[in-house]
Parts: C-alpha cells; structure tokens; sequence
C-alpha cells in the first residue's frame, strides 16, 4: 500500500508524464508550419494544397476525438495512453521518412488518428489523479500552459530543426517525446478503467466523425475549388446535417458517445466555445505569420521561431496568473471575454503587416497582446469544461475539450487560408484570374490582412458569447465546486 508521501509523488510525475504528451500532441499541430516552405520546395507541392498538412493532422484528430475519449474510458487512461503513444511515434517516422506530398498528407492523418485517442487520455488521467482542490489549481495551471504555448514551442522547435537539421525532424522529433512519456505512464499512471457496463456507441461514432470530417473538409476544398463549386458546399451542408443527426441520437441512445448532460451547462457550454474560437485565433496566427516572416521577410526558420517567444512568455504568464490566483476568486466570466478581446486586438494589430521588415513594430506588439488573451482563455476554460465531471465520463468530458480546440483550429485553418489565398488571388489576377496564376507580395500580404480581420470578429465574437454564457463568480457545476478554489 504506497504512502501519503509516495501517492503524493506519483501524482506529480504523472502529471508531468501526462504534460508532455500533450506538449507533443499540441506542438505537432504547428511544428510543421515552419518547416513547410523547405517541404513544400523538397516535394514539390502547391500553395493551395500546403494547408493539408496541417489540416490532415487536425480533421483526423477532431473527427475522432469523441471515439478516441470513449474509448479511454472504456480501455482504462493508462492502456489508452499507451495505445495512442505508440501509434503517434510510428505515424511521426513514417512521416519524417516521407519521399511523396500524398504520404506525408497520409502520415499526418494517421498521427491524427492516435492523437484522438491520445489527448482525451491525458486530460482525463490529469482530471482523475488530481482531486484535492489546490494540487488541482496548480495541476491544470501547468497543464493549461503546456497546451496552450504548444503551439507557439511548436512554431520555436520547427524553427531550429528546420534550420539545424531537416524539415523532416519536425515529425521525427515525435519518436523521442513518445518514448519519454511512455516511460512515464508505465511508472506512474493508473488505469482509471470506467464503468464495465458501458458499451461504445457505434452510431453516435460515425455520425460524429463523419460529420465533422465533411464540414472541414468541404471548408479546405474551397481554397482549390473555390466558394463557387457545388461539390464544396455539398459537403458543408451534408457535414451540418450529419452533425444535426448526431445531436439528435445522443440524446435516444442507451450509451452515448457523448453524454449530453457533460454540454448543457452554461458555463461549460461557454468554456468550449471559448476553446474552439481561441484555436481559430492561433492557427491563423501560427500559419500566416510564419509564412510572412520567412517568404515576405526573409527570415531563417530559426529566427521565426525564436520571434514568437514572446507570445509564450505573455501565453505562460497569464495562463499561470489566470490559473493560480483570478479564477478561484473571480471565476470564468470575467477573465475569459477580456482575453477575446485581447485577441481581437491582437488580430487587428496583425492586419497592419507591412511589406518591409519591422518586426519592433508591427509584429511584437501583436504577439505580446494576444499571448496574454489566450493565457486568460485557455486555463480558465479547460478547467471550467472539465469541473465536476464523474469518472465514468471523464474521456468524454475530456474530449469535447480536445475537440472544441481541434476543429476550431482546422476549421479556422481551412476557413483562413481559404480567405486569404482568394482574396490574393482576386488582388493579383483579378476575380477570373486563373488557380496558378503569379501572386505578388503586396497581394500575398492583403491576403493575410483580410484573414486576420475575420480571426478578430470571431473573436469579438467569442467576447460577447461568452460573457453571457458563463457565470460570474465562482459557480458550482453538477454539484462539484470549480477546481481552482
């Protein structure tokens, strides 16, 4: 029977475990931005169809994340972990070994896959172990900032293997964070198995997948087809009426994928919501300014990664001081729309990019600004969204946090890129200017402009929504206190 003292201890190795596993799924989804010029000039792909990369990864990731959380409840976290660890880091080789665009695109969807089944785990064995109300602050404080400077470590660890090593490091890099956090979950992680009696609802998994996968999919195949073509909006529309489907069946079948009751509180209805529009935010910002400081400015790889410290270190700070101190006093409410509107002031900074360096400028500020949004966005939310929660539901729970930011950030990323490579287009070649037709720099940079405007509205958004959606105070949810008390 462990002590007090060795219970005490494995549960922080736990969470270390547990951390960097979502590190490396988090980072996964930007490390390959900067590393996409050097792999898109070695396979000789187009600039419409270098959002797949990014996209393949975080659809198949998405889609599947209320399969993969069940799943964990089902198989127990730790078996779960394992499963989705092993998966990732072969999915990562093959993609770092990748000779053809079709390949890498695959590999990508497949780490995807293993993702799915890989987050809801670790969130719902960090939900699980951590109890007692303030090792559960200083628990999520740390995980809310690994996840969400993950991108940004990402965009930083891209850099340096790009420029050091190979662009394909930044997929073969998996392999060592895989076998790290393995050791670790045979050390340290329990089982956590859920109820016997549930069984997996095989309907509600593939009206769930199927239809989140049509909805990001017809977004994307808008950048190559454009908003004109009736296959694109064919797959939006069965996409929405997929997802309809499958609200519906939750709601009859005996064993749900994804119990209802975990979403219709108001605060953690706000929460997810807050998630999947901050993902929207970060992914356009990891895409396109990436690509603006090394094809507009020039910029090695490394320099651009070393550029987006800053936003970690304003993510971090106010992740931790959101985390630690202002939400057990202040609760969700107020912290959470300040910090959309903090990103929406980011975005309209980022709209007045210019052609010329001037990082000083115009790109610092508009790091630093919305760094500190997303640290009041991320924290607050992921532990609003996972409070109270039974055992029994934690994968699921788990999962609609896993989710919320997933498809938030491929469907922003397909909804963005869409924007921004037509509206160069039309700027460049005129509105029946041809697919490959030359696109100049200034129209390239307006692209981007236009983009990030329409990141700020969903932001302004956000700001709105989830002022009214979540409580003020600390507020109670399902009979359990928020967890940052």
């Amino acid at each position: 029977m462990p002590t007090t003292s060795t219970s005490h201890t494995r549960r922080w190795w736990a969470l270390v475990t547990v951390s960097i596993s979502q590190l490396m799924v988090a980072l996964d989804a930007t490390v390959i931005n900067i590393a996409l010029p050097r792999a898109q000039v070695d396979l000789n792909f187009s600039s419409a169809n270098r959002q797949w990369l990014i996209t393949a990864y975080a659809l198949a990731f998405g889609s599947l994340m209320f399969l993969g959380g069940r799943l964990s409840d089902l198989w127990g976290r730790r078996n779960a972990l394992i499963v989705g660890l092993v998966g990732f880091a072969l999915a990562s080789a093959v993609g770092g070994a990748a000779q053809t665009f079709g390949v890498l695109v695959t590999a990508r969807a497949v780490q995807g896959v293993f993702g799915a089944l890989l987050a809801p785990a670790a969130l719902a064995a960090l939900t699980t172990t951590f109890r007692e109300p303030k090792e559960r602050a200083k628990a999520f404080a740390i995980f809310g900032a690994v996840g969400g400077s993950g991108a940004a470590i990402g965009l930083l660890l891209g850099g340096a293997l790009t420029q050091w090593e190979s662009w394909r490091w930044c997929l073969t890099i998996n392999v060592f964070f895989a076998a790290l956090s393995l050791i670790g979950v045979l050390l340290f992680v329990e089982s956590g198995r859920g109820e016997q009696r549930t069984h997996l609802d095989l309907v509600g998994s593939l009206l769930g997948s199927a239809g989140l996968f049509a909805l990001v999919f017809g977004l994307g195949r808008a950048v190559t087809t454009g908003w004109g073509n009736l296959d694109t909006w064919m797959s939006l529309v069965i996409g929405a009426v997929l997802i309809v489907f499958f609200v519906m069946w939750q709601n009859r079948s005996k064993f749900p994928l994804l119990p209802l009751r975990i979403v219709k509180n108001r605060t953690r209805g706000g929460s997810l919501i807050a998630l999947f529009i901050t993902s929207i935010g970060i992914f356009s910002i990891s895409l396109f300014l990436a690509y603006y400081l090394q094809n507009t400015l020039n910029y090695s790889p490394m320099k651009t990664g070393i550029l987006f410290l800053p936003l970690v270190g304003a993510l971090t700070f106010s992740a931790s001081l959101a985390s630690a101190r202002l939400l057990a006093l202040v609760g969700p409410r107020p912290l959470v729309p300040v910090g959309m509107l903090l990103g929406m002031m980011g975005m309209i900074l980022f709209t007045k990019l210019p052609a010329n360096s001037d990082y000083f400028g115009h790109v610092l500020p508009g790091l630093v600004v919305t760094g500190l949004g997303l640290g009041l966005i991320f924290a607050p939310s992921t532990a609003s969204a996972t409070a109270g929660i039974e055992p029994r539901d934690a994968g699921a729970a788990s999962a609609m946090v896993n989710t919320a930011q997933q498809i938030g950030g491929s469907m922003g990323t397909a909804l963005l890129n869409t924007i921004a490579v037509i509206t160069a287009r039309r700027m460049a070649c005129g509105a029946n200017g041809t697919l490959n037709c030359h696109i100049t720099t200034p129209a390239t940079i307006h692209g981007y402009s236009v983009a990030f405007w329409w990141a700020a509205a969903f932001f302004g958004v956000g700001a709105v929504v989830t002022f009214f959606m979540l409580e003020s105070g600390v507020p109670e949810l399902e009979g359990d206190l928020l967890p940052l008390i």
